[in-house]
């Protein structure tokens, strides 16, 4: 059996945020067993499983995605958009904009101190929306 929904999420200002109980809200009763898909439907964000405890793990992330994808290099042709959107198109590609989570027993076998992030990359991005589908 298989199902799908639409995950609307709402506009975050750029960083990591820990959204692993906004979709398990969203998603509704899970099968006993099974896969759930997450696909992010955006090129300048991407979605990553990681660290839900301290909170500075996610400052950490932001930082250290700064010193490596700079804004403003003079290599970039693709710059139309903003200073953010090549290095947030490049974030994106080294992350990656899918998840896949096992489901054991009617819930995400998530580690215990594992969540799901949305890592947005661009400065004044609108909401993002995720295709969740479910297969039992």
């Amino acid at each position: 059996m298989t199902r799908q929904i639409y995950i609307r999420l709402p506009a975050y200002r750029r960083g990591f945020h820990l959204i692993t109980d906004l979709i398990v809200r969203q998603l509704g009763p899970l099968p006993e067993a099974g896969l759930l898909h997450l696909f992010l439907q955006h090129t300048s964000a991407a979605l990553t499983i990681n660290e839900n405890a301290d909170p500075g793990v996610r400052f950490d992330l932001e930082r250290w995605f700064e010193r490596l994808v700079v804004e403003r290099d003079p290599l970039y042709t693709h710059t139309l958009e903003g200073d953010d959107d090549m290095p947030a198109h490049i974030k994106t590609a080294i992350i990656g904009h899918s998840l896949s989570i096992p489901v054991v027993g009617g819930k995400l076998a998530l580690g215990i101190w594992q969540g799901v992030y949305l890592c947005e990359f661009r400065n004044h991005a609108g909401s993002r929306q995720i295709v969740a589908t479910i297969i039992s």
